[in-house]
């Protein structure tokens, strides 16, 4: 094994192309190299521009560009799920299944410890031949995972999740739909449904590693470990430092025009589309509310520049306090900024331990799947939340919902307010507190070690 000799590793790294599933690997590979490992981290071509800023030690962490074979219906241009629309990614899906030759040609040669993956169901069975451990890593909770052992097929037992779940994460009906369409839709190329794809990856490797810590999930890491029989390897929380101290003097400047924990900062990820409407409705419920607000959301499906969107009128009655953002914003400055009290986020696994790190009151609005997962995690079962309520058969949400949910959580007289923030408080310095990030990956480290012996 090519990490034998000096007690070092070397870990190729090849995650679903989605920045959503990049980033988190290449921060984790950042705590490896960190540690003096080495890592080799699959990535499609273009993407090096937008990762390497990320990437702290470069002459520890190599991206390795693959080139994405054609598909009927895949566009040239196609690299990563930003690229197509939701029902389009299955041919990236089917592409990248496509790339099992190249793999095994590189993997053969760097002879690696181990490949850490996620959605490439062929990956562990590729390694085993070539005697290569595979750790399934993956960039949601193990609550999320554990609703892949549902209990029975029907739309009822996915919205109560399997035996033994707490009853604080059932789901929506809408949302339990979308895990029933992953049992159902047998995609091109593999053959395989969504769900045969992930529980081939899960089940084939030597284990599986999460970027979480047992105190806040370690039921669902305890279920996950008495149905799969195979080592949970826990990472502890990842977050990325910020790339400059700073914030970029513009966005300093109109923050610093409020008060002291009085803005709302909304943020839904680099690949979350709202429709026109439900797009309007979120920006009108934070306008009844009177607090100033930053939204950074990438323009509604079927538009091209965000002021095309905003609702009638809006623009003018919020310019003093409000700004409607349709790119990138640094968004872990902006958490940290004083005039920021309540962080509105989509609850992606990233953003929601960003939040759960930060100072600010949080307002959750999930969109798919597992970030329903996520939002019941914090605003049921650690009950450092607020959620948006939506229809249970539409998942729409209202103007009056926002509103509700960020007087909730920022009025200074809401009962609710004062007890997430308590709640918060808690956990923050608990999960701050010095060496518990650290110690969390020197022993995730030593436990993959343990599976080499």
């Amino acid at each position: 094994m090519a990490g034998t000799g000096n007690n070092k590793l070397t870990i190729v790294m090849y995650p679903w192309f989605a920045m959503g599933h990049l980033a988190p690997y290449l921060l984790t590979a950042n705590k490896f190299a960190e540690r003096g490992h080495k890592i080799i981290l699959i990535i499609p071509p273009k993407a090096q521009s937008k990762l390497g800023p990320l990437n702290l030690y470069p002459d520890l962490i190599e991206f390795r560009p693959i080139s994405i074979p054609h598909v009927e219906g895949l566009s040239a241009h196609v690299e990563t799920t930003n690229d197509v629309t939701i029902q389009d990614q299955h041919l990236l899906r089917h592409a990248l299944d496509l790339t099992q030759p190249a793999v095994q040609s590189l993997l053969s040669d760097l002879k690696p410890d181990f490949i850490f993956f996620d959605l490439l169901h062929w990956l562990p069975g590729l390694a085993r031949r070539l005697k290569i451990k595979s750790v399934h890593y993956s960039v949601v909770s193990p609550a999320s995972m554990g609703f892949l052992f549902a209990d029975g097929p029907e739309i009822e037992d996915i919205v109560h999740g399997p035996t033994g779940f707490p009853a604080s994460i059932k789901l929506y009906t809408h949302t339990a739909r979308d895990f029933k369409f992953f049992e159902t839709i047998k995609e091109m190329g593999s053959g395989l449904t969504m769900k045969q794809r992930l529980m081939t990856a899960i089940c084939e490797s030597d284990a599986i590693g999460f970027k979480t810590c047992k105190e806040i999930e370690g039921p669902y890491c305890q279920f996950l470990e008495s149905k799969l029989n195979k080592p949970i390897l826990l990472a502890g929380p990842i977050v990325p430092k910020p790339q400059t101290s700073t914030l970029d003097q513009k966005w300093a400047d109109w923050l610093n025009k409020f008060k002291p924990k009085s803005v709302i900062f909304c943020a839904f990820g680099s690949e979350a589309v709202l429709s026109k409407d439900q797009f309007q409705e979120l920006l009108l419920g934070f306008e009844l509310t009177g607090f100033p607000f930053l939204i950074a959301l990438r323009p509604p499906s079927g538009v091209d520049k965000i002021e095309e969107a905003l609702p009638k009128g809006f623009e003018e009655r919020t310019k003093e306090r409000g700004i409607v953002h349709g790119d990138w914003v640094p968004q872990q400055q902006i958490l940290k900024h004083p005039f920021v009290g309540s962080f509105f986020t989509h609850c992606g696994y990233g953003s929601m331990w960003e939040g759960l790190m930060s100072h600010c009151q949080l307002v959750v609005l999930p969109h798919v799947a597992d970030q329903y997962i996520h939002a019941r995690l914090l605003s049921r079962d650690l009950k450092i939340g607020v959620e948006v309520e939506k229809g249970d058969e539409d998942g729409l949400f209202t103007k009056e919902g926002v509103h509700m949910a960020i007087m909730a959580a920022m009025a200074e007289d809401s009962e609710i307010g004062k007890e997430v923030s308590a709640n918060h408080d808690k956990w923050r310095e608990f999960l701050l507190s010095k060496g518990f990030e650290s110690d969390y990956f020197d022993n995730f480290v030593e436990n993959l070690r343990g599976l080499l012996e």
